[in-house]
């Protein structure tokens, strides 16, 4: 399947397991940089960012597993797309692209994975930024309540193997699409030919999309709940980007994260969910600045 590109980068093919060969665009020179996309997305959602970034950086934009242009393996037990099998991908990936330590942000699906990363691999993660979400655990306490029904997704993909499946392939484009609509403040953000590779790449990748969702109402919360039994909390320092989700869903986001982050940067934004393509030059400026701490 063909799509579009990041001007200046260059796409290659790095296998991380036996199973799982990614798919990422590298460009740029300077100290590396680790971006990884969100729902219902791929690598292109960092598109304005990676441009902006390669001035001054390394910058690796990869397809998670079961996304894009990556491998999709089959969802065989619930490390198969827990958020740790997922980290372990792109720490492998950026150690064969030379680098065995580098700063990493996540939007969305990437930014639960990126947090995984930084909790496994803290000598790897020199600093983590994580756009619009809040920690596996903590986000299912949050969806309390009528108000919780903004994530009706998360529910629906939670469910066995077989009827999400199902129910989504039979109308992935209006499914795919309500996100996209209903997420952004800016509808002009995700051009027409970005908006048609976002469908397209999710429809075929359905039953991976499913997998990953899955794995976050089941193993993703043991491997977080197991962390916050041991006290584990990340000591890199960490940049926080969120809607204001707190003030409709009843819950203190900054305290939340602080039970996790020692060195914090907590801000609420104006913009939509889809940072860093409605507010580009915000987030290359925050990359920029966690780079430096």
């Amino acid at each position: 399947m063909t799509h579009p590109s990041i001007p200046g980068f260059t796409e290659h093919r790095v296998r991380v397991a036996d199973d799982v060969t990614l798919n990422a665009a590298v460009g740029g020179t300077g100290s590396p940089v680790v971006l990884l996309h969100g729902f219902p997305q791929t690598h292109l959602m960092w598109r304005h960012v990676a441009a902006d970034l390669a001035a001054d950086h390394t910058v690796i934009c990869p397809d998670l597993r079961g996304y894009g242009a990556s491998d999709k393996p089959a969802e065989t037990g619930p490390e198969s797309y827990s958020k740790r099998t997922m980290a372990r991908d792109i720490v492998r990936l950026a150690a064969e692209l030379g680098h065995d330590r580098f700063t990493l942000a996540g939007h969305d699906r990437g930014a639960l994975v990126a947090f995984r990363a930084a909790m496994d691999h803290p000598d790897t993660v020199s600093g983590a930024l994580f756009l619009d979400i809040l920690p596996t655990l903590d986000m299912w306490d949050a969806l309390g309540g009528v108000s919780g029904a903004v994530g009706f997704h998360l529910y629906l993909m939670a469910q066995p193997p077989g009827l999400p499946e199902e129910m989504i392939q039979a109308s992935a484009d209006t499914f795919f699409a309500y996100f996209l609509d209903a997420w952004t403040n800016a509808p002009d953000a995700i051009p027409a030919d970005i908006r048609r590779h976002y469908l397209d790449a999710s429809a075929a990748a359905v039953p991976s999309i499913v997998a990953d969702y899955r794995a976050s109402a089941g193993v993703d919360v043991d491997h977080d709940a197991a962390d916050r039994a041991a006290g584990s909390r990340l000591a890199m320092p960490v940049t926080v980007l969120q809607q204001d989700w707190g003030a409709s869903l009843g819950y203190h986001a900054q305290g939340l994260w602080h039970a996790w982050v020692t060195d914090l940067r907590h801000q609420t934004v104006s913009c939509g969910h889809f940072m860093a393509e409605e507010d580009p030059k915000l987030i290359a400026e925050e990359i920029r600045a966690l780079a430096r701490r």
